[in-house]
């Protein structure tokens, strides 16, 4: 008898172990899938504040935005300036140091925008700039390029709206500047003051039909005679290839008892407002021979 009630009751001390073990055991299970799940929800936490302040850093790619460019900006030139903001084309990635990048090639890999300015937005890189509009072409070689007002060399781009007039006659350099460097050239330099010129008073005359549009070229091979002293030192020529007599460079003219050359570019207005067109009619305009009576700009008011 006794040792039938001594097994009863070992077995009886061992249920009541194994059901303490594992009441212990479940909490210590339970306080750790507490503590993991925590560990995880704090995590996670942790990682949607880095996320909300990484992501606009490193992550996005920005999108370029030009502010405001002239009509005659094609979409050629467009890309041309977004290549050149991005370095030939490097992401851009938003952060405290992208405008600074952007702005630094732009002045280093084009040179159609001068004054650039750039601010980053939470979306976008915006560029704003002055356009250096072309003026003139010139072809030597095998190269073309722009110049503008200023004589700053311009890649070249095909445009098409703007009545750009080609300089020929130009004496080949011994060095070409490269795109963005202002070209000194005598030469150069008054053919570009003549269309200058031309190009104003063409705003103020001319309201759809460009004068300009109907020059194709001006001719400085003669520059201040030095093929010809008797000869005309510069010359236009119309896309029908007719003659306009222009005669010496600006500010030179009374030296060769011509026209001034206020009467050269009012005589060139009157007569295509009188014609509607430079081209056909005549064989040549002669704007250097002296007239006594010259119509002004004045004589419209």
């Amino acid at each position: 008898m006794t040792p039938f009630g001594f097994g009863l009751s070992k077995t009886t001390g061992s249920k009541r172990t194994v059901f303490k073990l594992s009441n212990w055991t479940a909490t210590l299970i339970i306080a750790f899938i507490i503590f993991v799940v925590a560990g995880i929800v704090i995590g996670f936490v942790y990682l949607e504040k880095y996320v909300k302040k990484a992501v606009p850093i490193s992550q996005s790619t920005a999108v370029l935005e030009l502010v405001n460019p002239p009509d005659w900006v094609n979409e050629q030139l467009k890309q041309q300036i977004y290549a050149a903001a991005t370095a030939g084309g490097e992401d851009l990635k938003l952060d405290e140091d992208l405008a600074k990048s952007v702005q630094k090639n732009i002045e280093t890999f084009t040179s159609w925008l001068d004054e650039v300015s750039v601010q980053t937005t939470s979306e976008a890189v915006r560029i704003r700039g002055q356009w250096r509009k072309p003026l003139a072409l010139v072809i030597l070689g095998p190269r073309k390029f722009y110049v503008d007002e200023e004589l700053v060399v311009l890649d070249f781009v095909t445009i098409d709206t703007l009545p750009i007039v080609e300089i020929t006659g130009i004496l080949p350099p011994s060095q070409m500047p490269p795109a963005g460097k202002i070209w000194q050239k005598d030469d150069l330099a008054a053919a570009v003051v003549i269309l200058e010129r031309l190009s104003v008073r063409d705003e103020l005359e001319t309201e759809s039909n460009s004068l300009l549009f109907e020059i194709a070229r001006i001719d400085v091979s003669n520059f201040s005679g030095r093929q010809n002293s008797r000869s005309a030192h510069i010359i236009l020529y119309t896309t029908d290839d007719r003659l306009i007599i222009w005669g010496a460079e600006i500010g030179k003219s009374q030296r060769y008892l011509e026209a001034t050359d206020e009467q050269k570019i009012a005589r060139l207005f009157s007569y295509y407002k009188e014609k509607g067109t430079l081209r056909g009619g005549v064989k040549y305009i002669d704007l250097k021979e002296p007239q006594q009576i010259i119509p002004l700009p004045i004589d419209r008011y």
